[in-house]
């Protein structure tokens, strides 16, 4: 596999950015990554200027914009080079029933639809809830995906998905083409953020997940950690290319 199938999110190195962004950047090209999924496009200042000084790119990034205003935060990140703009969370209690998961779907086609004309493709990414919360005896997850549009992506949060109690593996399966984007992380499916550990150290199955989507762009992340997380992240590189996934 090429190493441009890795990324990671910067939502795991959160504190470093906030101290030093240049710097925080600067070490994460350091452990061989060229590109990132950059988070909070709008409130995080110079992200642009950073990202070019540690030879870094952004092709995929989080910002809430659903049930936002969509223009600035469409123009903002087609400005950093981003080309799929993923909404991180909509909200639980609209998850509820076949109707909220229509109008979550409704409004995901008519973003995509907005963000096309700034050159822009729009995804979602998933929690544990979507899969926890089950609709005629349907994870909510699975409803949704079923109804979605081809212009609107996915990224899989495998470990969550584990977490709500649906086979990661099995789903990518079923998914196929729709999931552009894997969150690779580790640890024992547990809803508590601190257990999780550096990629190969947990319980998940890391590589079928990776055969399952081998064409997904591999974004490594901690949610948080009991160690230190850029020693996770480290740790997480070298698992990924010492069995040949990076």
């Amino acid at each position: 596999m090429t190493e441009s199938l890795l990324s990671v999110q910067l939502y795991t190195v959160r504190e470093a950015l906030q101290e030093d962004l240049p710097g925080a950047l600067a070490r994460l090209a350091g452990l061989g990554f060229t590109q990132v999924e950059a988070f909070n496009i709008m409130g995080l200042e110079g992200l642009g200027d950073a990202l070019a000084a540690a030879g870094l790119t952004s092709p995929t990034a989080h910002q809430r914009f659903v049930a936002e205003e969509q223009e600035p935060i469409f123009e903002k990140a087609a400005s950093l080079g981003i080309r799929t703009l993923i909404d991180p969370h909509i909200a639980e209690d609209r998850w509820q029933t076949a109707d909220g998961v229509a109008r979550i779907v409704d409004d995901l086609a008519a973003a995509a639809e907005k963000a096309a004309g700034f050159g822009l493709s729009i995804g979602y990414h998933n929690h544990a809830f979507e899969f926890e919360t089950k609709i005629d005896g349907r994870p909510a997850y699975e409803l949704f995906a079923a109804q979605l549009p081809e212009s609107v992506a996915l990224e899989l949060d495998t470990y969550w998905a584990a977490v709500g109690g649906t086979d990661p593996v099995a789903l990518l399966g079923e998914l196929g083409s729709k999931v552009i984007a894997l969150h690779v992380k580790d640890g024992p499916a547990t809803h508590e953020n601190k257990d999780q550990v550096a990629v190969g150290s947990g319980s998940l199955p890391i590589r079928s997940i990776i055969a399952a989507a081998p064409s997904a762009l591999r974004v490594i992340e901690l949610d948080d950690s009991r160690g230190d997380r850029f020693q996770a992240v480290a740790d997480s590189v070298a698992f990924l290319k010492a069995e040949g996934l990076a």
